[in-house]
């Protein structure tokens, strides 16, 4: 029994630790990301200052690249920006590399410039990692669960809209984003 116990108690104190995760249902299905604040903690403090405020609710998917990434967070359907935040910190050089599945800070060309809008990696893309191409896109955390969900993304056929390429012709919306822990 007192070895029950302690294990109970590991196993309690363990998932006290555990990884922040959200669900982000979109108008083609739900996708659960679990964030990494252990290695990018300004990116996942920022990240879940969104979530929590409910501003992702309405944003859309506004560059899907098949073989490459899809990119939301930044505007609603009708292509108007949405308000943030500061920018925040570049931690690319965190060691999270931007393999497929994992989910990335988009940026201007000033590393220091992320605020609100997120990419999530079709595949390895490598060549974004801070040790390939400094300063690097900082990834914050990965897909494990709904990944089809982002691939189905990849799959709808694109526009040029407002000056902006690899618009999804028929909007992809952010119905919501939960924070699951």
């Amino acid at each position: 029994m007192r070895k029950f116990t302690l294990a109970l108690a590991m196993l309690t104190s363990v998932s006290a630790f555990a990884a922040p995760t959200v669900t982000i249902d979109t108008t083609l299905g739900a996708f659960t990301v679990e964030l990494n604040e252990e290695k990018a903690p300004v990116t996942v403090e920022n990240f879940l200052r969104y979530v929590k405020d409910g501003s992702y609710k309405g944003a859309q998917f506004h560059r899907v690249i098949p073989g490459f990434m899809a990119q939301g967070g930044g505007f609603d359907e009708k292509m108007t920006r949405l308000p943030s935040y500061a920018p925040i910190k570049n931690e690319a050089s965190n060691g999270l590399p931007n393999n497929t599945a994992t989910i990335a800070m988009a940026r201007t060309n000033d590393p220091n410039s992320a605020t609100r809008q997120f990419f999530i990696n079709l595949k390895d893309n490598n060549f974004l990692d801070a040790a390939q191409r400094p300063p690097g896109y900082a990834v914050f955390g990965k897909v494990t669960s709904g990944f089809d969900v982002i691939k189905a993304m990849a799959t709808k056929p694109t526009v040029v809209k407002q000056g902006m390429r690899d618009v999804p012709k028929t909007p992809i919306v952010i119905n919501s984003v939960t924070l699951e822990q």
